[in-house]
């Protein structure tokens, strides 16, 4: 059977479904949405966190850079160019090895270890003997961050393992292990406490039995950061692991935090350790790791060292010494004094590799993306290609195209647009604001005035016109109360044009851009003073940023149906709603009895259906729950049910309800996005192009049927097309085909514009498709029988014709918006460059028809311009009419050019016929060569060169409609009165031809025609 729906059918029987029919129906997983993907905008303008880099010594054009939520990225041209080879893995990167031996072979440890308060989670271990091509996990899942990994420098089948461990719980997974068997196996070495982890490791080359390793203790919870405790120091084994020895001689006697370590390849008996303490320090080894001195105290150690704790020695001066920090430091002096270098490059560096052929060259991995030197951090060149920028929210607009709005970590907020002509280039991103970005959203009267705020509560408002901004933070009313702001402060624009609401522990709202606020809410948070320590956050080094600020509030929303109920939730697991716009206030949060208590709520959503339902995720991960919480009422919070997260991996960032559908909703976790077709009771994992990499936000763009998705670690994502998903009711759907509602398919020039010839290494981001598609949902997959698909217009023509996509699921009919080019006339001398591009398909209406074994069912879809453009129906018209004229006369000339070259070079066969010896005969064969020699001069081209300034008939004739076919508007009257002039000589060429060509008993009109279309791919 067939089903073809109406609109208005999927609404009846949605109505049916509520109240509770049950029938057989398709259940959809995630490989079932079939050519449904997410396209990636980037941007790589302001990259991201780099987490480590891995060079081919021997061939340094060859490395992998590996983001702190962007997955590992490989080049194998010195950066001109770099692909993804981890998406399907967590995209969070601790550690990269390459077998210097055998670089073919890559370790991955998951798991970023510089553990600032947004720091993602790995998985543990992952091997490639391909570079890339194919990944073997390989164990120690639940380690969940790793710092470094070493192969044995005899041994590549032994491996080490120094994993920091869980960052927000007690777990005996961390600390320092090894394998023998090419990590299917693998044993802990140096165990530390339940707090204390493995933070780095060397070993001695030339004699691999001595090893130096640092352990940490540290801890995070969501309103504290502690590094340093009792388990932290730096051990030695001479025993190749299997024995160690806490070291103590020249090192400070008191408790330690994190510890970086380098050993010398010159001289492996010196050793270089930047130790956090009460007195942060650099200290050395010139025994091997026996006794220490210390060497150096001041800011480039004892700033943030749980995030700044990598040290590289030069590959040919053992005094040489790099230190990863704010900036990048080189000591020539063997660690006594430091210089800052790269000063170009972004701040906070975490990662830097040195040419051992050459070490003037240097790579360096930052907050913001990566770099190389080759003056040793003199002058640096950025990689403006790799698309790993962590977004934590992100809004649309209502311009065409639609733009994206979003903040970074450590790189500010940003404006782009989704879609561009020649693809969304670095330079079509605008910068907005700077510091670590978060919440950013255009006022909704008036898009060039943008709200946004980098951490803490640093509330602004940015004109794009004047480039003025104002900060519009709320302050104390009183004056001398303190507000807490998270560090990820919500500023969130009501549904009325001017209103936006700002959260500290108590809800502020603005009526008039922020110019002027009102409290309307006392302290919403547990205010829980044991957990407002964010001054004394940090542990041995304090590092009070706002990362730490807690008993605030992060969630804020409008019922986009009643302004009047507005929902709070706070980090400290509060959630509270008003339904007189703030005049009374009432604590909803679900009870303990199916929710553990004080658990962050990290989004509300508000339905677009009923003003009583309301969605709202939990985020336990900062406490070591790392489960999926998704809550949902139907009675403004009074009961609460828990949705079923069965398979869904990550803790949860963001829940939205569909606007048009109110049984899709869509759930960003830290492993990806979700997708509900009802209403929670089963999920889809969306994979079709969108990476394992967490999902902060997302938005949509209603006009558009389109989703903007978020991700911290790989930019912005766009799914287009939203009606698909929407039309797609697997209850609904139990008949071999169902074809989906179409929209009407827009007619656009579209171009280059915008990108210039930028060379290989230009970042684009990919635009929307310019086709059309019309979709259909198998049951089952096609196996038996033929499938075909054709596509008719108005007047029954086939345009085409082509085989159906037997999967079961979703599948498309791509509708190309433009036909083919027309066929031109050939010369052998050059191209006709105006006929280069095929004429957009004619307003209307098509016909699309699906024959499966004998089953025919058909839907159509119509295509129209756009309405940008602002040309009259009647314009149009013209120019449809005249664009299809030319079209036909350049095919009209290409099949008479054709006739008369084929019977010129037969004639000239011909003649070189050494048994013809009738003098009269090649008298006459000679004359009919001339004379089609002669026609054939004045319709082509035949001046050798490429640019020879020669117009015949066909030059005219493919200029006039490459200028009539890119403007849809009416043609100028120049060009229909050429248009005539060139069709009465293409008419007179033909006859003209034939009449040359008719004594000789040449090959037919017809099947020149046919052989011309078959050999360009066209019937």
């Amino acid at each position: 059977m067939i089903t073809r729906f109406t609109t208005h059918q999927y609404v009846f029987i949605a109505l049916l479904l509520c109240a509770g029919s049950v029938h057989a129906q398709i259940t959809f997983s995630g490989g079932m949405l079939g050519p449904l993907r997410a396209r990636s905008l980037g941007p790589a303008v302001m990259s991201g966190r780099i987490s480590d880099i891995a060079v081919v010594d021997t061939a340094p054009r060859r490395f992998y850079v590996g983001a702190a939520g962007g997955g590992v990225w490989r080049t194998t041209n010195a950066g001109v160019t770099f692909s993804s080879v981890f998406d399907e893995y967590p995209q969070s990167i601790g550690a990269i090895t390459i077998d210097q031996k055998r670089p073919d072979t890559v370790w991955v440890g998951t798991g970023e270890s510089w553990t600032r308060n947004s720091v993602s989670v790995g998985e543990g271990v992952y091997r490639t003997t391909d570079e890339g091509k194919t990944w073997t996990k390989c164990g120690l899942d639940s380690t969940e961050r790793i710092s470094k990994i070493m192969i044995h420098p005899k041994d590549p089948k032994t491996i080490y393992v120094a994993a920091p461990g869980p960052l927000f719980n007690d777990s005996e997974h961390r600390g320092l292990y090894r394998s023998t068997d090419f990590g299917s196996t693998w044993s802990k070495i140096l165990s530390g406490d339940a707090r204390t982890g493995c933070s780095d490791v060397v070993i001695d080359p030339k004699n691999p039995k001595i090893m130096v390793a640092a352990m940490w203790s540290f801890r995070r919870t969501p309103h504290s950061f502690v590094s340093g405790g009792p388990g932290s120091g730096i051990f030695r084994s001479t025993d190749a692991g299997n024995t160690w020895t806490r070291v103590q001689k020249g090192l400070p006697t008191s408790e330690m935090g994190r510890i970086a370590l380098a050993m010398s390849p010159q001289d492996p008996k010196l050793i270089y350790a930047s130790v956090e303490s009460k007195e942060s320090a650099m200290y050395r080894s010139t025994d091997g790791g026996i006794s220490w001195e210390r060497r150096y105290v001041g800011s480039v150690v004892d700033i943030r060292p749980f995030y700044f704790s990598r040290l590289v020695c030069d590959p040919k001066d053992k005094n040489v010494v790099y230190k990863c920090g704010m900036q990048m430091y080189r000591s020539d002096d063997g660690g006594l004094t430091f210089t800052t270098i790269a000063q170009a490059a972004h701040s906070d560096h975490h990662s830097v590799w040195i040419d051992p052929s050459n070490t003037q060259h240097i790579i360096l991995g930052t907050d913001g993306g990566a770099y190389e030197s080759y003056e040793q951090g003199k002058s640096v060149r950025f990689f403006q290609n790799l698309p790993i920028s962590q977004f934590y929210h992100v809004t649309t607009d209502d311009a065409t195209p639609f733009n994206v709005y979003g903040g970074l970590q450590d790189n500010g907020s940003w404006r782009g647009p989704s879609d561009a002509d020649g693809g969304i280039t670095n330079g079509t991103w605008k910068f907005v604001g700077g510091g670590d970005g978060f919440n950013v959203a255009p006022e909704r009267a008036d898009a060039s005035i943008v709200y946004w705020e980098s951490q803490g509560g640093n509330l602004n408002r940015t004109n794009l016109r004047t480039k003025e901004t104002k900060n519009i933070a709320p302050t104390p009313e009183d004056g001398s109360s303190k507000l807490r702001y998270n560090w990820n402060t919500p500023i969130v624009r009501g549904k009325r044009a001017g209103v936006i609401y700002a959260g500290s522990q108590y809800l502020h709202k603005s009526t008039d851009k922020g110019d002027t606020w009102v409290r309307i809410s006392a302290d919403l948070t547990t205010n829980d003073s044991t957990k407002l320590t964010q001054e004394e956050s940090g542990g041995l080094t304090v590092d009070n940023s706002s990362a730490e600020n807690h008993c605030t509030i992060f969630a804020i929303a409008e019922s986009p149906l009643n302004e009047s109920i507005v929902w709070v939730g706070t980090d400290d697991g509060n959630l509270q709603r008003t339904t007189d716009g703030g005049t009374s206030w009432k604590m909803v949060a679900p009870p303990s009895s199916i929710l553990p208590k004080n658990t962050w709520v990290s989004s509300v959503e508000p339905s677009w259906h009923d003003e009583t339902t309301c969605y709202v995720t939990f985020d336990g991960h900062m406490g070591g729950d790392m489960r999926t919480y998704v809550a949902r009422t139907t009675d403004l919070g009074a009961t609460w049910t828990i949705l079923p997260m069965t398979d869904v991996r990550g803790y949860a960032h963001i829940i939205r309800q569909d606007p048009e559908q109110s049984r899709i909703l869509y759930l960003g976790t830290e492993f990806g996005l979700w997708i509900s077709l009802d209403t929670g009771a089963t999920w889809i994992a969306f994979k079709n192009n969108l990476p394992t990499t967490a999902v902060r936000d997302i938005a949509f763009q209603r006009r558009d049927y389109a989703l903007a998705i978020a991700t911290h670690g790989r930019g912005i994502y766009v799914i287009d097309e939203l009606d698909v998903l929407r039309a797609i009711d697997p209850s609904v759907i139990r008949d071999e085909i169902t074809l989906l509602p179409t929209v009407p398919a827009i007619r656009t020039q579209g171009g280059g514009a915008g990108r210039w010839f930028g060379g290989d290494a230009d970042y684009v981001g990919e635009s929307k498709t310019e086709s059309a598609r019309v979709w259909y949902v198998l049951k089952d997959r096609h196996v038996r029988g033929s499938f075909t698909i054709t596509i008719k217009d108005s007047s029954g023509t086939v345009i085409r014709s082509i085989p159906g996509s037997s999967r079961k699921g979703l599948n498309s009919v791509e509708l190309a918006m433009r036909k083919p080019a027309p066929l031109t006339a050939s010369s052998e001398v050059g191209g006709a460059f105006g006929s280069l591009i095929g004429p957009l398909l004619a307003e209307g209406t098509y016909t699309v028809e699906l024959n499966k074994a004998g089953t025919i069912a058909t839907t159509t879809i119509r295509v129209v311009t756009d309405s940008i453009y602002g040309h009259s129906d009647a314009d149009r018209e013209v120019q449809q009419q005249l664009v299809a004229q030319l079209y036909s006369l350049n095919e009209d000339l290409a099949i008479t050019v054709a006739q008369v070259q084929a019977g010129r070079d037969e004639l000239l066969r011909r003649l070189a016929d050494s048994t013809l010896t009738d003098q009269a005969a090649k008298a006459r064969i000679k004359a009919g060569f001339d004379s089609l020699d002669a026609l054939n001069k004045e319709l082509v081209n035949t001046k050798v060169g490429l640019i020879t300034g020669e117009e015949q008939l066909r030059e005219r004739l493919s200029s006039l409609y490459g200028e009539v076919n890119g403007f849809l508007g009416r043609p100028t009257s120049s060009q229909q009165s050429l248009a005539s002039s060139l069709g009465a000589r293409v008419a007179s060429a033909t006859n003209r031809a034939q009449e040359l060509l008719s004594p000789w008993g040449l090959e037919s009109r017809r099947a020149v025609e046919d052989r011309l279309r078959k050999a360009r791919g066209r019937k």
